[in-house]
């Protein structure tokens, strides 16, 4: 049976004068940069690209969520640490589905994902009993003339819930949000800002799959310099399907290309190397985990860490990243539960991380060693109360 080519090239009487293409005898395909395609910036588009598809970003979060969810949180009641305090049996068990790291973690991620958090509070007789995350995008703010939130509405199917925040007494919302300078009501996701260099990784991920799909080959274009000088518009379509049916795909992998008629194969694209595609898609990766505040190290990424060691990478992430967000939860919290716990404060319990452990040690050897001390202004400096001492009795009465 003639091969495809030949059958392309046969010659037949054609009824009417045919439509030709004109085509050079030196076929050959320029290229150029069309505008870049970003993903929209609303959540559930970032979430699909970032999260459900990108295992940095995926990773990220989780470091980050993980990390933060389980410092404990302590209740105090003046200065005394109070364990079985109302506020600390509600925060050991928020809600009868979740316990306490596992009901952080959402509110954590929900952050790094969409910017804003949202905790509903059940209230019975005024106080809260129930602590419930919400999700974000069902969520919508109800401005006030002045500008601030009078309330809240959720949406789930067709059922719209509305949250009054006028009412006196303990608001319904908590409203955690990331800062962000152009918008009065929601947060700018750390998701949102590592947009661009998430779009490039998903892209490099993309082009390599695509290459595989395709037997691993570059793309190219076929020269025809055949004496005829052009194809016909009847040979460059069935050129271009045969060329799609048979030698595009994985399934097609391998199969030898028979050239007749004066066509030749010339390749167009670029190979990795000459992109630089892997340092792109490195470079792509320590952008997202920039964004999240994520040392490059901890990650296993390649490149010019600035961190001498894991160790020291691991205290950078917990001082600057999981610390700063965990006590601007914890103190969110507690400003939103004062209306029924006006006594009580919480407190991020940091001395048991181990993450810190080096660093504490360091601190109460600096701290020891200061011989102009007293040791109640030593503990004080680490954060605990005075010694209580006990009364010599009054010896200075009569037997």
């Amino acid at each position: 049976m003639p091969s495809f080519l030949a059958r392309l090239f046969a010659t037949s009487a054609p009824a009417r004068p045919e439509q030709t293409k004109t085509i050079a005898p030196a076929l050959f395909a320029l290229h150029a940069l069309a505008q870049p395609r970003w993903t929209l910036r609303n959540g559930a588009e970032l979430i699909r690209e970032g999260y459900e598809r990108n295992a940095v970003v995926y990773r990220c979060v989780r470091m980050i969520a993980e990390n933060a969810a389980c410092v404990p949180w302590l209740v105090y009641a003046g200065e005394t640490e109070a364990p079985n305090h109302p506020l600390a049996r509600l925060i050991a068990q928020p809600n009868a589905q979740e316990a306490w790291p596992a009901f952080l973690e959402g509110v954590f991620s929900d952050l790094m994902l969409f910017g804003d958090s949202y905790v509903q509070a059940t209230l019975i007789d005024g106080a809260p009993r129930a602590l419930y995350r919400l999700r974000p995008d069902r969520m919508s703010v109800v401005a006030a003339v002045n500008g601030w939130p009078r309330a809240y509405e959720y949406r789930v199917g067709g059922e719209v819930t509305r949250y009054s925040m006028e009412q006196g007494g303990q608001a319904p919302i908590l409203h955690l949000r990331c800062f962000h300078p152009l918008d009065d009501h929601y947060g700018l996701a750390p998701l949102a800002a590592a947009q661009t260099p998430l779009d490039v990784h998903n892209a490099a991920d993309a082009w390599c799959k695509a290459l595989l799909d395709n037997s691993a080959r570059p793309s190219g274009a076929l020269v025809y310099a055949g004496s005829a000088g052009a194809l016909t518009e009847e040979q460059f379509t069935r050129l271009k399907s045969e060329l799609d049916e048979n030698f595009s795909g994985a399934r097609n992998a391998g199969r030898p290309l028979l050239l007749e008629g004066g066509l030749d194969w010339k390749p167009l694209s670029l190979s990795p190397k000459d992109m630089d595609f892997a340092r792109a898609k490195h470079d792509a990766a320590r952008e997202i985990a920039l964004a999240f505040g994520v040392p490059p190290l901890l990650l296993g990424l390649p490149g010019d860490n600035t961190h001498a060691n894991f160790q020291e990478a691991n205290r950078a992430f917990w001082r600057q990243t999981i610390i700063p967000l965990v006590r601007r939860t914890q103190k969110s919290f507690e400003t939103w539960l004062t209306a029924s716990f006006p006594q009580a404060r919480l407190e991020a319990d940091l001395d048991g991380l181990d993450a810190l452990a080096s660093e504490r040690e360091s601190e109460w050897r600096r701290v020891g060693a200061a011989s102009f001390l007293s040791d109640d202004e030593k503990r004080a400096a680490l954060g605990y109360g005075a010694l209580a001492r006990k009364h010599a009795p009054d010896q200075s009465g009569d037997e």
